[in-house]
């Protein structure tokens, strides 16, 4: 027997009151997306559940596409059969034999949402267990651990039989809860961060700041690609590349050596906080982890922060590296991001910044430089690129990039 349909289960977007079609809509959208391949597939968005119908669709396939779809706690390949009860044990025995291995344990797992069925859970779990006990030799209940749980699920227009439930990514979904700004760099904590808070329904837009010629073409490329990365997520990527060569320059010519690195963050934040107006988003992402390095103390993060009062979220924020190159493994993102290419922070870092700035020092620095002609002329000068997923271009060589 082969499985005709996959039931969604919203998890989250359960909780959601009045707005819960607007998520419901988002998520019809990312699962639409993520099944362009599969024309036949045809996808009903209910209030408490989607149905994906396969229509002859490879279940198999589909399901490695919607196990990284945010909005999806879990997925289930199904049959759905009158509900007949003799129809119904039928089919779950055909089902059930598809599956099952040799020496492998077992359970019914029954769920009764319409209660005007002729059998209550418990009947149900003991009438489908004793036919699937007649019918198949030598094997053996288990209903702690069973390698293989039958469900069978009773609504009021139809049965539907599964026997396995894929966990899906989690999460709220994309583009279902405003814009944000991503800094990213070329390194391995910024497109994590970027994808966690996609996973938190933020439509996210990456900035980097490029100092040609002290950053090279290379580094540019490896952004590029990690936003290619990260436009799996969405089917497309916003990036903007801001000039900041004449910015750095003037940094390190007006500003003391241990305060360069404060003053660079400071400047890439109004940066970063005049696009994010410009483009109608509400906050700004970054990748910092509390203490990894000099401009992510406490003190320095205080200091950086009082050039805007726009909400940053910091998703990274109590993570230790491990915790964050192994997500960066996950979403693939980590073996581009340790390509030799330096981004302009890891170029122009001082020898000894300093780790505990004091924001009245850094203020009274930069009042001996007007940086507001600078930072205008960066945000005017930011080109503004739209990228597409790679295995969308992969589909059409037609394609450029972006």
């Amino acid at each position: 027997m082969m499985y005709d349909r996959i039931l969604v289960r919203y998890g989250e977007i359960s909780t959601k009151g009045r707005n819960r079609n607007k998520f419901i809509d988002r998520l019809r959208k990312s699962v639409k997306r993520a099944l362009r391949d599969h024309p036949n597939a045809a996808i009903k968005a209910e209030r408490d559940r989607m149905f994906i119908l396969l229509n002859g669709e490879d279940s198999e396939e589909i399901n490695r596409k919607l196990k990284d779809i945010f909005g999806i706690q879990s997925f289930s390949p199904a049959v759905k059969v009158d509900k007949d009860l003799e129809k119904m044990k039928d089919a779950a025995l055909e089902l059930f034999k598809k599956i099952h291995q040799p020496e492998q344990t077992f359970k019914i797992s029954a769920k009764r949402s319409d209660k005007t069925f002729e059998l209550d859970t418990n009947e149900i779990n003991s009438e489908f267990g004793s036919h699937i006990l007649k019918n198949i030799d030598g094997l053996k209940v288990d209903v702690r651990n069973p390698d293989v749980t039958l469900q069978i699920e009773i609504r009021k227009e139809a049965a539907y039989i599964s026997a396995e439930t894929i966990k899906g990514a989690g999460g709220l979904p994309a583009a279902s809860g405003g814009k944000g700004m991503l800094m990213l760099s070329g390194g391995i904590d910024s497109p994590v961060a970027g994808y966690l808070t996609m996973k938190r329904g933020l439509e996210v837009e990456g900035v980097h700041f490029f100092s040609p010629p002290f950053t090279s073409e290379r580094a540019k490329q490896k952004v590029l690609d990690l936003s290619e990365q990260l436009a799996e997520v969405t089917g497309q990527f916003a990036l903007h590349i801001v000039p900041f060569t004449e910015i750095q320059q003037a940094i390190h010519k007006q500003i003391p050596d241990n305060y360069t690195m404060t003053t660079t963050r400071r400047m890439m934040l109004r940066i970063t906080d005049a696009l994010r107006e410009k483009e109608g988003a509400l906050a700004i992402i970054t990748g910092e982890s509390l203490g990894q390095v000099a401009s992510q103390t406490l003190e320095s993060m205080f200091a950086i922060n009082e050039v805007t009062t726009t909400p940053i979220i910091r998703p990274l924020i109590t993570m230790d590296k491990l915790e964050i190159m192994d997500i960066a493994h996950k979403i693939k993102t980590h073996d581009i991001s340790i390509r030799p290419y330096e981004d302009c922070c890891t170029v122009f870092v001082p020898s000894s910044p300093k780790t505990k700035p004091k924001l009245e020092k850094v203020q009274n620095f930069e009042s001996y430089f007007d940086f507001e002609e600078l930072i205008q002329k960066a945000v005017e000068g930011t080109e503004r690129i739209i990228i597409k997923p790679a295995s969308e271009r992969e589909e059409d060589p037609g394609d450029a990039l972006f």
